[in-house]
């Protein structure tokens, strides 16, 4: 059957937005855990789903990065599932009320949160992101519109099937979550410029889909950005404990947003500290790119360019810069940082205030990984997109990142005079 027409898909997603925003948070939570345990049933299936992409990518030469991204093995369908129950775990936002109280004249004003609606994703070669985005917009009482990319839409499929499964069995409407199969590029552009039907865009993906989204969306939207995240080792660090930190964020998944793709470090620690933890990162497959101090201070780096500090590599390549101060340090993150994560490793905690006061970032970690900047991580329980801009949500967008609030006012008859 051809896929459906992005129309008849927006109006299924607008009618069923209306019975998810005042679904009980019980009937939510149970959508959650049945589609959890769909998932772990069916984890061969979806394994040999994604199966498919992956054999169709390959053949299209697809980079090592980007395959990692795209595969599902039975390790991350467990993963998917745990973070479908963690979220449905979590307190229910819709209905908390934020602040209220009495006025002078009677009246009882309360902020009381509410479901945005629809919210639309638009995303690259994640298929684990269908069941995390999916399950906290259920939480949230939104629809989830996914247009997923062609690399992963076998893999799509077969993840939204059991989420709507679970959503009838819960008996919610199965358009809670809407996959848009039509992939091409036209689509794409149409998806963002549904005005009227999408309340909230997030567009996770490369620089390519996020210009586009700037080009051409007509709907509210939160940038989820590059991550050129910096690791700063700092004159008063502990460099066993620095060692330890830069290669968790750069080497355990360097095809994520949240992996390090630059190393700053104190003129006064750069040459034992490359001596310490230059050997490692060569031994893990890491190409070196530095700038003439860098060089100087660990044999055989490759000289590093501007294009190289400024680039999320999403791979095995580490830019090094070698700076005299802490001054040195914050000026060269606020140059090339895309505001997504950056972290100090130190035992000063002057010089970690300071970085913490002054770098523009949506998370700043002192003394740990890069890779803990992630919703499951930090207690949201899976996120929807890592926001780098600064209005609505900044960050991982969790559940109440995905909600908005209204006013609601009680009186006993007043007017205003």
């Amino acid at each position: 059957m051809p896929p459906q027409g992005l129309e008849e898909l927006a109006r299924r997603a607008t009618a069923a937005s209306r019975r998810l925003a005042v679904a009980s948070g019980a009937e939510r939570d149970e959508a959650l855990s049945l589609a959890a345990a769909l998932l772990e049933e069916e984890a061969g299936t979806l394994v040999g789903a994604n199966r498919g992409d992956l054999a169709r990518a390959e053949a299209a030469g697809t980079p090592a990065g980007a395959l990692d991204r795209l595969r599902l093995d039975e390790r991350r369908v467990r993963q998917m599932a745990a973070g479908l129950r963690a979220v449905a775990a979590l307190p229910d936002p819709v209905g908390e009320v934020v602040s209220g109280g009495l006025r002078p004249n009677g009246l009882v004003v309360e902020r009381v949160r509410v479901p945005l609606g629809v919210v639309g994703v638009i995303y690259e070669n994640r298929p684990n992101v269908t069941s995390d985005v999916a399950g906290l917009c259920v939480k949230a009482g939104n629809v989830a519109f996914l247009r997923g990319s062609a690399a992963a839409l076998e893999s799509n499929r077969a993840v939204v099937s059991l989420l709507r499964r679970a959503l009838s069995k819960a008996g919610l409407p199965e358009d809670g979550v809407v996959l848009v199969e039509d992939t091409s590029h036209d689509t794409a552009r149409r998806f963002v410029q549904l005005k009227g039907v999408i309340d909230c865009l997030v567009p996770r993906g490369g620089r390519d889909l996020v210009a586009m989204v700037e080009q051409h969306a007509t709907v509210p939207y939160v940038i989820d950005g590059d991550g050129n995240c910096h690791v700063y080792v700092d004159r008063a660090a502990d460099l066993e404990m620095a060692r330890a930190i830069l290669l968790n964020a750069k080497c355990s998944r360097p095809s994520v947003c949240n992996a390090a793709e630059s190393l700053v470090v104190h003129r006064e620690v750069a040459e034992a500290f490359l001596a310490l933890a230059g050997p490692d990162l060569v031994e893990a497959g890491v190409e070196l790119v530095g700038d003439e101090r860098a060089r100087a201070a660990f044999a055989g780096m490759e000289p590093a360019t501007e294009e190289d500090f400024a680039t999320e590599f999403l791979s095995l390549k580490l830019s090094v810069a070698v700076v005299d101060d802490l001054e040195g340090a914050i000026s060269h993150v606020r140059r090339f940082s895309s505001g997504h994560s950056e972290a100090i490793v130190t035992s000063d905690l002057g010089a970690a205030r300071r970085f913490v006061r002054e770098v523009d970032a949506a998370a700043v970690l002192v003394n740990a990984s890069t890779r803990f900047v992630d919703g499951g991580e930090l207690g949201l329980g899976a996120e929807v997109g890592i926001s780098t801009q600064k209005l609505h949500a900044r960050g991982p967008m969790g559940l109440q990142a995905l909600t908005s609030v209204k006013y609601v006012v009680y009186g006993e008859g007043q007017i205003r005079t």
